[in-house]
């Protein structure tokens, strides 16, 4: 394990090394949970985007049966760091990172051959995924905070409303999603934006990473400041309807922030990863930023008022 100095972990199972030598550094990553997916998948996922001129980390080598690849390092300096210091150029970054998101979402390429010479094709962002992610806010927030008798009820009502709203979804599912393309998992590389943390990548609605961008629990912005990225976005787009991607946009956005603070939770008590915590009122505020510009919302609305008024 010499030359290699431990960085700090994420949100996921896997452990991060910087190796140093003399053709320079490289990051390993280590995972022995889930490893198809953090390591095979996360390869696959930064070819492919690589191979449509998006930079991803490059794979130097890989040892799947000693449960680690090593891969290009990318530095420290994520868009995240940037942005907390700028104060006049936020709205430039984020028309790059639009741009960059433009040309994701441009890949036409769902499949590739991974590092053991089997095809990987990138699965469909189906609705009961969805659904499946914002149950983790009933599996872990709602478990936590609602006594026994209360839950129950709460549940049965949240997996109706979830339902519905996954149906009033009205963009296509046809082209390529991150899954979590925020400014934290976007880095700096040699004056490129780089993209980071791709594994979770599937193939859905154009409005998710938007959402993620835009409504990112890890960085406050003005309502007037995301009102401008989300009007750059849509003036980008030659053909799209304003209405259905504004639609997606609400639902999606809060869908993700219900399924984050679900995830916050599990990390807190489950991982022992309580920093965290401090992220979940900023993520109230964002799905009460949405849930109030659209009726379609109303019954969940009640439903979270009826139960969490304090938080909404």
């Amino acid at each position: 394990m010499q030359n290699l100095k431990k960085l700090k972990g994420d949100a996921s199972y896997r452990k991060f090394f910087r190796k140093k030598s003399n053709y320079g550094n490289s990051i390993v990553i280590q995972a022995k949970k889930d490893k198809f997916k953090n390591l095979l998948v996360y390869d696959a996922i930064s070819k492919i985007l690589n191979k449509n001129k998006v930079l991803a980390p490059k794979l130097y080598q890989e040892n799947y049966k000693n449960n680690y690849i090593e891969v290009e390092d990318f530095g420290n300096k994520t868009i995240f760091q940037i942005l907390k210091k700028s104060k006049n150029k936020k709205l430039l970054y984020f028309k790059n990172i639009i741009k960059l998101l433009n040309q994701i979402q441009s890949i036409k390429d769902k499949k590739i051959i991974n590092f053991r010479n089997k095809y990987y094709r990138i699965p469909d962002y189906k609705n009961e995924i969805l659904i499946q992610e914002a149950n983790l806010f009933c599996e872990w927030y709602v478990k936590k905070n609602l006594s026994k008798n209360k839950r129950q009820d709460f549940n049965k009502k949240f997996k109706k409303i979830i339902k519905t709203l996954s149906l009033c979804l009205k963009m296509k599912k046809n082209v390529f999603v991150h899954r979590d393309f925020h400014v934290s998992n976007l880095m700096l590389v040699n004056n490129r934006i780089g993209v980071i943390d791709s594994q979770d990548a599937l193939i859905g609605n154009r409005a998710y990473d938007l959402a993620s961008l835009v409504d990112d629990v890890r960085l406050k912005t003005s309502k007037v400041l995301k009102k401008k990225i989300f009007n750059f976005y849509i003036g980008t787009q030659k053909k799209i309807d304003k209405k259905k991607i504004k639609n997606d946009f609400e639902i999606l956005s809060i869908l993700r922030n219900l399924k984050i603070i679900g995830i916050f939770t599990r990390l807190a008590i489950r991982d022992k990863k309580k920093s965290y915590l401090k992220l979940i009122p900023y993520a109230w505020e964002l799905i009460s930023l949405r849930i109030n510009e659209n009726e379609i919302f109303l019954d969940l609305k009640k439903l979270l008022n009826d139960n969490f008024k304090k938080n909404l």
